[in-house]
């Protein structure tokens, strides 16, 4: 599954219970195979950042951020939606073919 999963270029986002060096949950995202560029992106809301939980780097978000926003909604959708553009962007994706 693996293998096919990441025969293309793709975007991944889901939610982190929390362990190794991130032990709180969060929510993430990572672009595989990582596009240059795709680190340093400005992702929104501010809260969200880059690192490292283990096997690769991915930007994060932490649940408590989220839930503690005026609009988690909005929160969440925003990092979802940057972080797409993010990957998209730097991997020179055909967005008009892909988002038609």
């Amino acid at each position: 599954m693996t293998k096919e999963a990441y025969s293309h270029e793709v975007i991944s986002a889901g939610f982190w219970p929390g362990s190794g060096t991130l032990s709180e949950p969060a929510y993430y995202a990572y672009a595989a195979p990582e596009p240059e560029g795709f680190k340093t992106a400005l992702v929104r809301p501010p809260q969200a950042f880059y690192g490292d939980a283990g096997a690769g780097g991915e930007f994060f978000l932490k649940y408590e951020d989220v839930r503690t926003a005026a609009s988690p909604k909005q929160a969440l959708m925003d990092f979802l939606q940057s972080t797409y553009d993010a990957g998209a962007t730097a991997g020179k994706w055909d967005r008009k073919e892909l988002e038609r």
